[in-house]
């Protein structure tokens, strides 16, 4: 079964009541206007009508969509010299990791070690 979702808020601040138990969604068949839409579409499938692992892997998509973020950031009324600064902030850090990353590749400082992922088996190289 595949379970399409277009982001909205008012779908974003509900979305873990409008899927029923046998995944058929409940609230998000709203017809919506394209204003009021955050991102893009996302696809969700459930397998197994296993609900809540599709509902975790939508919000692990949300997350790295910055939905989250954008909500919490839009839940207040934000002062233009605030927005300023808090963009300014953000392109100083975007450019110190641009910075690092180009060190990094360059050989000035060291990688950061990889961390050992439990699920990958060891011993096994990665296919290319």
């Amino acid at each position: 079964m595949l379970v399409y979702v277009l982001i909205t808020k008012m779908a974003l601040q509900s979305i873990s009541e409008s899927v029923q138990r046998d995944g058929s969604l409940r609230h998000l068949d709203r017809q919506t206007s394209g204003s009021n839409t955050i991102g893009k579409h996302l696809q969700v499938f459930v397998r197994d009508n296993n609900v809540d692992q599709a509902l975790r892997a939508l919000k692990r998509k949300l997350q790295r969509e910055g939905v989250f973020r954008e909500m919490k950031r839009r839940k207040a009324y934000e002062k233009p010299s605030e927005r300023r600064n808090r963009e300014k902030a953000e392109a100083i850090r975007r450019a110190r990791k641009a910075a690092r990353k180009q060190a990094q590749r360059e050989g000035l400082i060291p990688s950061p070690k990889r961390r050992e992922d439990p699920r990958r088996p060891v011993g096994r190289p990665r296919s290319f």
